[in-house]
């Protein structure tokens, strides 16, 4: 049992560094091209989020998660507020840009770069503002689907 914490802990931590690297690989150009950038918050979470709820979906069985019940519950119930967490996230990005355009942002830019920095930002953060949307409620069927099965079935 000590050698499958240690292994399932591996895991964990690897998966928390590929996670920290996609999020540094995805803000790099958006870091290298502006000077201020007011949704890096929220562009964090929509990356943390789809990874992480990602990656449980898939891979339930092999986190530290997959017994726990009362976190399963927990988190759960907590996927609920966070989907309209995600849309309210999504609605600020998109009301901003409709509102003050881009240019606050990457008016300092030349023509091509700036068209190439903002369309990469609005697919970006739309790629996975969405994916956290999406992935939220599936990520909810998911732990009612463990929590159901462990207690019926003792799996995950």
């Amino acid at each position: 049992m000590e050698k499958q914490n240690a292994v399932r802990l591996a895991l964990e931590v690897t998966w928390w560094v590929i996670t920290a690297v996609v999020v540094w690989a995805v803000l790099t150009p958006i870091n290298n091209a502006m000077y201020l950038w007011p949704f890096r918050t929220w562009n964090i979470i929509f990356i943390v989020s789809v990874v992480t709820f990602v990656r449980l979906i898939f891979f339930l069985k092999y986190t530290f998660l997959a017994k726990w019940q009362i976190v399963k519950i927990i988190l759960l119930l907590l996927m609920f507020p966070a989907t309209f967490m995600y849309i309210n996230g999504i609605s600020d990005f998109m009301t901003y840009i409709e509102e003050k355009t881009w240019d606050p942002l990457t008016g300092h830019l030349s023509s091509i770069e700036k068209l190439s920095t903002e369309q990469y930002i609005w697919h970006e953060m739309l790629f996975f503002g969405v994916g956290s949307v999406l992935s939220a409620p599936a990520f909810a069927v998911r732990m009612m689907l463990s929590i159901w099965r462990t207690r019926n079935r003792g799996t995950v």
